[in-house]
């Protein structure tokens, strides 16, 4: 998902029922007449609609019923007011409306918007006007729905997508549940999202960052203290904020104070992964880096990146003395689920170090029972989700902030559930939802170098939480900084290695009391 003006995307995350609530505070507690909010709404809606159709000639609106319906009325007037060709086409039957939202009806019909029903519209004559539109507004359902759209909002809604024309969604696009990012049936595909008061979890996460494009945020001018009437449900996070977080080493440094981080992983055929998670872990500035793979793989490690101490593990007895001396660990790349990788596990999961636990360690978890230990960091993406909390993958999809707290829960530690909007959860904090990433990072190998970077922050000193959701921003951005250089299509794990150190350089204060190291040990 590409973000308009990401930097001014709010932190704060809320559920529909949360945006409900700030919305009443404004108009019962704040004194904003709730007409005067939708007029805002639209008008903003309008901004957009003219920024990224500057050219454009005739509108469809096309309007359900409720506030959202309401809001799309307003763009209509807004629009024809403009000069625009409007088709407005009333989805809802307007007698049903009620409030605000037949008061937008009413002033729309006022100033001359032509307004159709939908009975009065055939199916080919919609779509022949959607198709001879120049932007679409979709103003159909808006943040109430949590299932799939009926009839006949489905069917409007496959035309809508069929004609090929950009659209405007107004708040949330139609079919799309506000609070968790599920799509559970037609659901529309916006080039932009204005959206307003609160920004809701569901644009940021699952299905949400698809059908969204971008997404843009306008509090609508009500004041701080409607904030008081709800809390978010989790925060957005981007590297913009992640990359403050970062303090800058002491020009004294040396290698045994940015920590040594083991990397246990690689059986045979499988020794890629443990090198893609070990140099990545270098990259993002572990003072030392171990990794124990299969004997096969050290001369391939060593060819790749020297800086590595790489060491032939073949027996778990051979990793007892490797796991003496370092601040933490990542296991799971490529460990395979045969002897090689229980007797690895055995031996990890015996010693009090910090974790980091991706890939066939969750495998190997799921078929055990759990075990809570607060010092570690799970990284399933949705399939090694589902068989740690043995549920399917639809119902990680369902809601992907409760299946990351029931990971938790379950786990102890950090949950880290990758995918679109990662979201990283532990109990103490409210969970981050990582804002970035490309479609280019869904290859193998990509989720090797994440457990890479999360356990080199770990080792460095930050606490499971923040090395978890600073590194998924991390990982997020040199993702898309390779993606701006090289296309997407074709993307590899050591794209984004490469961009790491630039990346971290957004943290640094080169000069100044405090920065890099200027020399080792």
């Amino acid at each position: 998902m590409n973000l308009t003006n990401a930097h001014s995307l709010p932190e704060a995350l809320y559920r529909a029922d949360a945006v409900q609530a700030l919305d009443r505070c404004a108009i019962e507690t704040q004194g904003i007449d709730g007409f005067d909010l939708m007029h805002r709404a639209a008008r903003a809606a309008f901004r957009q609609l003219l920024r990224h159709w500057p050219r454009a000639a005739r509108v469809a609106v096309l309007c359900g019923g409720g506030n959202n319906g309401g809001d799309g009325y307003l763009v209509a007037a807004n629009a024809y007011q403009k000069g625009m060709a409007v088709d407005c086409v009333a989805v809802t039957d307007p007698d049903r409306l009620k409030g605000d939202a037949r008061r937008a009806f009413d002033e729309a019909t006022s100033l001359g918007v032509p307004i159709e029903p939908v009975e009065a519209v055939s199916d080919k004559a919609l779509f022949d006007r959607l198709c001879a539109s120049d932007a679409i507004v979709d103003a159909l359902l808006g943040t109430g729905i949590t299932g799939a759209p009926r009839a006949p909002f489905d069917r409007i809604i496959q035309r809508v997508n069929r004609a090929g024309i950009g659209v405007l969604a107004v708040d949330v696009p139609s079919g799309l549940n506000a609070s968790t990012g599920r799509a559970s049936g037609d659901v529309i595909h916006a080039r932009v999202t204005p959206t307003f008061i609160g920004l809701k979890a569901g644009l940021m996460t699952g299905d949400g960052p698809d059908c969204a494009g971008d997404v843009v945020f306008d509090d609508l001018g009500v004041p701080e203290a409607t904030y008081d009437a709800a809390s978010p449900v989790a925060r957005c996070v981007n590297w913009r904020r992640a990359s403050t977080m970062l303090s800058p080493r002491r020009r004294g440094a040396h290698k045994g104070e940015c920590g040594h981080l083991l990397v246990v992983a690689g059986e045979q055929g499988l020794g890629g992964a443990g090198i893609l998670a070990a140099e990545a872990a270098a990259r993002t500035g572990a003072g030392l880096v171990t990794l124990a793979t299969r004997p096969e793989h050290v001369s391939a490690a060593l060819t790749r990146c020297p800086s590595l101490m790489v060491r032939g593990v073949t027996h778990g007895n051979d990793l007892g003395p490797l796991l003496s001396g370092v601040d933490g660990v990542v296991f799971g790349p490529g460990a395979g689920q045969g002897p090689w990788g229980q007797q690895m596990m055995q031996q990890v999961l015996a010693r009090p170090h910090p974790l980091v636990l991706d890939a066939d360690a969750l495998n190997l978890m799921a078929s055990r029972a759990p075990a809570r230990r607060e010092n570690q960091v799970l990284t399933p993406h949705p399939g090694e989700a589902a068989r740690l909390l043995g549920i399917t993958t639809s119902e990680i999809a369902n809601d992907r902030l409760a299946a990351a707290d029931r990971l938790q829960e379950r786990f102890g530690g950090v949950a880290l559930l990758k995918g679109v909007g990662t979201v990283v959860q532990t109990r103490a904090e409210r969970p981050a939802v990582i804002e970035g990433g490309n479609p280019g990072m869904a290859t193998g190998g990509m989720g090797d170098v994440l457990s890479g970077i999360i356990g080199s922050l770990l080792v460095q000193g930050l606490p499971a939480f923040e090395a978890a959701w600073l590194g998924a921003s991390l990982h997020a951005e040199a993702g898309d900084r390779a993606a701006r250089k090289q296309g997407q299509r074709g993307l590899l794990p050591m794209d984004l290695i490469g961009e790491l150190p630039a990346c971290l350089s957004d943290s640094e204060r080169v000069g100044a009391p405090g920065s890099p190291a200027d020399g080792e040990e």
